[in-house]
C-alpha cells in the first residue's frame, strides 16, 4: 500500500504501544511498516529535500501529536510510552484517531493555541488541519518544490531569449561552479564559432586539466532526437575526444538518449529541466530571495552530566 499519511498513523502506533512497556522509536517505526505493510523502498523513499524519510517523518509527526494529547510520553530520549489517557482511549475502540478527535484534549487545544499566539485557529483553519494529508515539513517541502518548478520555468524561458553566444557562455561558466577545472578563466572558454565542428564549449575536468571535456550547447524547443546526438559525438571524434556533454533547453528522444548509453564515448545529457535545477543548485542565473531555516530540538544540549 501507499505510505499512510500522519494522521493515519496515529491508531496504530497508539495501538502498538497498548503493552505498556517503554519502546524505542525504532521499535516503533517497524511496527508500524509492518502494519502497513510496506515495502523497503517505500520505507527508503525520501521527502524532497533528502535529509528524512518520508515514512520515519510522518511517524514522527504522529507521535508528537499523541504527545501533546498527553496519550503517549517519552520517559527518556529516543523512547515512548503509552499513557494511562492512552490506555482508556484504546479501550474505547475508536475507529479513527486525528487531530479532530484529539481536540477532545485541553492539553492539545493549548498547544494548537499556542502554536498561533497572535489568533485562536477558526473553524475554517480546524477543518483545514483535520484534513490535512501532511505534515507541516511535507507541506514547507511542497511549496519549496513549487516555487522551484516556477523558477525553473522562467530560467528556461530567460534562456531561450538570449543569443546562442550567450547560452554557450553560461553553460560553461555553471560546469566551473559545479567544480570542473579551476577559475571561470582558467578553466573553461567558449570556442563556439563557424566551423567548430559542432563543439561549443571546452572545459578542463579537474584543476591540473588532466583530461578535457567538450560541451554542446543547443537552444531548442521540442526534442533532440538520435541525429543531433550523433553529429556530437562524430565532432568529439574528430578531436580525439574521449567525453562530451550536451546541454540544452529541451528535452531528448527515447533513441537519443538509449544511443548515448551504447556508445563507447562518454556523453552526458542534460536536458532542459536538469539545466534549470543545476542552475538553481550552483546559482547561476538566480539569487536568494528568502531564506526559512527549519529547526528542532537539539536533545544533546538537555543532557545532565
Amino acid at each position: 500500500m501507499a505510505i499512510p499519511d500522519y494522521q493515519t498513523c496515529m491508531l496504530p502506533l497508539l495501538g502498538a504501544l497498548a503493552d505498556g512497556a517503554e519502546h524505542t522509536l525504532r521499535v516503533v517505526e517497524d511496527r508500524l511498516a509492518e502494519h502497513f505493510m510496506l515495502t523497503p523502498a517505500e520505507r527508503a523513499e525520501l521527502l524532497p529535500s533528502g535529509q528524512q524519510g518520508i515514512f520515519r517523518n510522518r511517524v514522527g509527526w504522529a507521535r508528537t501529536y499523541l504527545k501533546k494529547a498527553a496519550l503517549l510520553e517519552s520517559p527518556k530520549r529516543g523512547t515512548c510510552k503509552i499513557t494511562a489517557r492512552g490506555l482508556k482511549t484504546l479501550a474505547s475502540s475508536p475507529s479513527r484517531i486525528d487531530v479532530k478527535f484529539l481536540e477532545q484534549f485541553p492539553e492539545f487545544v493549548e498547544f494548537r493555541i499556542a502554536s498561533k499566539p497572535e489568533q485562536t485557529p477558526s473553524a475554517t483553519e480546524a477543518a483545514e488541519l483535520a484534513q490535512a494529508k501532511t505534515t507541516p515539513e511535507e507541506a514547507i517541502e511542497d511549496a519549496h518544490q513549487d516555487l522551484r518548478a516556477q523558477l525553473a520555468t522562467e530560467l528556461l524561458n530567460r534562456i531561450l531569449g538570449c543569443s546562442p553566444v550567450f547560452f554557450e557562455q553560461l553553460v560553461v561558466e555553471l560546469l566551473v561552479k559545479m567544480g570542473y577545472g579551476g577559475s571561470r578563466r582558467d578553466a573553461g572558454e567558449r570556442i563556439g564559432q563557424t566551423g567548430d565542428g559542432g563543439i561549443d564549449g571546452i572545459i578542463k575536468e579537474d584543476r591540473l586539466g588532466l583530461d578535457t571535456i567538450f560541451i554542446q550547447a543547443k537552444r531548442w524547443q521540442g526534442s533532440v532526437g538520435r541525429p543531433e546526438i550523433q553529429k556530437f559525438v562524430g565532432a568529439l571524434q574528430g578531436q580525439r575526444a574521449k567525453k562530451g556533454v550536451f546541454i540544452t533547453t529541451a528535452s531528448y528522444t527515447a533513441e537519443a538518449t538509449d544511443y548515448a548509453t551504447r556508445i563507447d564515448t562518454k556523453v552526458v545529457l542534460i536536458d532542459g529541466k536538469q539545466l534549470a535545477g543545476l542552475m538553481i543548485d550552483f546559482d547561476v542565473g538566480v539569487a536568494p530571495a528568502a531564506t526559512y531555516v527549519v529547526k528542532r530540538i537539539d536533545s544533546d544540549y538537555f543532557e545532565e552530566s
